[in-house]
C-alpha cells in the first residue's frame, strides 16, 4: 500500500490506495502533519509515495469536488478486501447519491429490505475508509437532522462538506424527490 497527501479547499486530506484500488481517504486533520499521523495510524503498511495517473484522477476529482464542483467518482475502483458485505451494500447505496443530493440512514436501510436496519447503516458508515469517494456525508438522520459523521472535526465537518455541494440538511432528500409510485 502507499499514500500521499493533497491540498484541497478545506485542508490538506490523504489517499492511500493499493494495486487494487482505493483502500482509504483521510480528511484533514488540524494541520498536515497531523493528516499524515492519521493516515500512518489507520494504515500502518502503507509507505509515502507519488500517486500513480489512476490515483492522481482520483486526487483531481476530490480536489474539484470540495472546490465545488459537482464531481462524480462512482467509476473510483474500491479495494474493499476485509470489508463486510452489509457494509459493502450501504456504500453502495451511499455512492449513488449524486452532489446536492441526500438520503436518510432510513431510507438506506429500506433500499436494503428492512427499516430497522437504520442503526446498522449508521455504524457501517462510521467505519466508511474512503469519505468523499463513498459519500457517507450525504446521508442525514430522520427528518433531514444532521446525524453524526466520525471524521475529523465530526458534524461540523458534515455540514461543510454539504455546504460546498449545494445540499440543504433538514430539507427534501433524494428519496422525498422521487414520485410517490418509485418509493418502494
Amino acid at each position: 500500500m502507499n499514500f500521499t497527501l493533497f491540498d484541497t479547499a478545506i485542508g490538506a486530506c490523504g489517499i492511500v490506495w493499493s494495486a487494487r484500488g482505493l483502500r482509504g481517504v483521510q480528511l484533514p486533520e488540524a494541520n498536515e502533519v497531523a493528516t499524515r499521523v492519521r493516515v500512518t495510524k489507520r494504515f500502518p503498511a502503507a509507505v509515502e509515495a507519488p500517486p500513480p495517473d489512476s490515483i492522481q484522477s482520483v486526487i483531481d476529482g476530490i480536489v474539484a469536488l470540495l472546490a465545488g464542483e459537482p464531481r462524480d467518482l462512482r467509476d473510483v475502483v474500491i479495494d474493499d478486501d476485509g470489508t463486510p458485505d452489509f457494509n459493502k451494500r450501504v456504500y453502495a447505496i451511499a455512492r449513488a447519491i449524486p452532489p446536492g443530493q441526500t438520503l436518510t440512514y432510513g431510507e438506506i436501510a429500506e433500499r436494503l429490505g428492512d427499516k430497522l436496519l437504520a442503526r446498522a447503516v449508521g455504524t457501517a458508515l462510521g467505519e466508511n475508509p474512503c469519505p468523499i469517494v463513498m459519500p457517507c456525508h450525504r446521508v442525514l438522520a430522520a427528518s433531514g437532522r444532521t446525524g453524526g459523521f466520525s471524521a475529523p472535526g465530526g458534524v461540523d465537518t458534515k455540514l461543510k462538506l454539504l455546504t460546498i455541494e449545494g445540499a440543504q440538511p433538514g430539507g427534501p432528500t433524494l428519496f422525498d424527490r422521487l414520485p410517490l409510485a418509485k418509493r418502494a
